[in-house]
């Protein structure tokens, strides 16, 4: 029975994997193109241009289709934690399922009540108003990723909890401890300042592609392709060297409360100060070893510690029950560190051309932001592997395992869930996707804002007055 329940576990934990890794995705995007559309709507408020408008009618569209798959997705995990994962739901509930609460009552009914004045209150709404809605579904998916992430930072560093001695569940001791737990910040700040740097990236590669898609035409692009491309181009600039220093407190964070992840994410076995970085290496779990390392003398201690002298622990502090697997997070930890240098390297880059008036001519630079449309998600999705292989083998760290929080499902029926769930979800957001990607090959264009009359308009006023429509109707009859 045991070969059958590890299995189970396998495939429960790869379809959350699964379904968390599609979902994450959709958040993300709605966290930073909703701030980019308040920026949008605010400085066409303030400036009165009109490429302002063009650019947040173009993206609005986009936002309309991520926000509801971004919803759908999110619903799917809710029902994995009573199916799945039933213990850990039974004993962290009492934390965790009133952080979530929180996210819907605060979050997500100000997203919604305010969204559809966003998307069609335009022309039915005071402009300030409208923007205040805007606004409003900004600050919601922040709050919304606030409260998700002080959950799941709360099952990475648990503090403010108390162990029911008759059930074995967390019972909440200190509220503000819970929410505001020793990870909770810097993990807020690393996944906004990666949302923002997303969407840059996305905005800048479609912007990028229809610059590159009118020079093969034998034109210039329009003024809103120009300016979003270097609006995304400043946001790529400005928050790459940013997230690198998040990412460097988020890593001493992480050494002092999660030391076992850090040394396998640097596939390091044995702790010792003045230690060298691994550059590249295979993590060996049989043999305790890394194999292939290549090393650079004294950074890893420098890096990990800022001292030259400072001590970095090894895998073997550590029983073999309670390590990482090192192989996981070493390579997706690397992947994610090195998309962030190229894409703060992008933004340096983009400076330099900017100051030689060259940003909107340079086809090399062009082709290389189009390349560089999905890193922004692939690092988020690296970052976010990292971090959840890297806390197990607990859900709730050092306390909970992962092995004792799954539901007891039979094996048929977890490899049937997660057949279906990968089929579903290719179909299903596959075909978003494909959508999104028709909207954004189409480009903005000057004049975007002035809405066009729908089909019904066009019937209504022809009955009524031909002349309108047809001005030669009626003529010669």
């Amino acid at each position: 029975m045991q070969p059958a329940h590890d299995l189970a576990l396998l495939l429960a934990r790869f379809q959350f994997a699964f379904t968390v890794g599609v979902h994450i995705i959709f958040p993300a995007f709605s966290i930073g193109l909703a701030a980019y559309l308040a920026v949008l709507e605010g400085l066409w408020l303030k400036t009165g241009r009109p490429v302002f408008l063009d650019l947040y009618r173009y993206w609005i569209k986009v936002f309309s289709i991520v926000f509801g798959m971004g919803v759908v997705s999110g619903l799917v995990m809710s029902y994995e934690f009573g199916t799945n994962w039933s213990v850990f739901s039974q004993k962290a509930g009492p934390i965790t399922g009133v952080l979530l609460s929180y996210e819907v009552m605060t979050a997500f009914f100000l997203e919604a009540g305010f969204l559809g004045v966003m998307l069609f209150g335009m022309n039915k709404v005071g402009r300030g108003l409208h923007f205040a809605a805007t606004c409003c579904v900004s600050i919601g998916t922040l709050i919304s990723m606030t409260w998700i992430l002080s959950s799941n930072s709360w099952m990475q560093t648990p503090r403010g909890y108390s162990i029911d001695p008759t059930t074995g569940r967390f019972m909440p001791a200190d509220w503000l401890a819970i929410i505001f737990n020793p990870s909770f910040p810097f993990r807020l700040v690393h996944m906004g300042l990666a949302a923002f740097l997303s969407v840059a990236f996305i905005v800048g590669a479609t912007g990028a592609w229809h610059m590159l898609k009118a020079r093969r035409e034998g034109r210039i692009a329009s003024e809103p392709v120009r300016v979003m491309f270097s609006m995304a181009m400043w946001m790529a600039a400005i928050v790459a060297p940013i997230q690198i220093m998040a990412g460097d407190a988020h890593g001493l964070n992480t050494l002092k409360y999660q030391p076992a992840k850090i040394a396998a994410m640097e596939g390091d076995w044995t702790s010792e100060g003045r230690a060298p970085e691994l550059l590249f290496g295979i993590p060996n779990m049989k043999e305790e070893r890394t194999d292939y390392a290549v090393k650079v003398p004294l950074l890893g201690s420098l890096i990990l510690t800022h001292s030259l002298e400072g001590k970095v622990p090894g895998l073997k502090d550590f029983p073999r029950d309670q390590r990482p697997p090192s192989p996981v997070i070493f390579f997706s930890f690397r992947i994610m560190v090195a998309l962030g240098m190229l894409m703060a390297l992008v933004g340096f880059w983009s400076l330099w051309l900017r100051r030689n008036s060259t940003l909107f001519t340079n086809t090399l630079f062009h082709r290389v932001a189009l390349c560089m449309a999905p890193a922004g998600f692939l690092a988020l999705l690296c970052g976010w592997i990292t971090t959840e292989v890297g806390r197990q083998p607990w859900t709730v760290y050092g306390l909970l395992r992962t092995s004792d929080s799954v539901s007891p499902i039979a094996l048929s029926s977890m490899a049937v869930t997660m057949t279906a769930f990968v089929v579903v979800y290719v179909l299903v957001f596959g075909s978003g996707m494909g959508i999104l990607v028709r909207l954004l090959g189409r480009a903005p264009q000057e004049g975007e804002h002035d809405t066009p009359p729908s089909h019904a308009s066009d019937i209504l006023a022809a009955r009524m007055h031909p002349d309108v429509i047809d001005p030669s109707a009626g003529k010669g009859a």
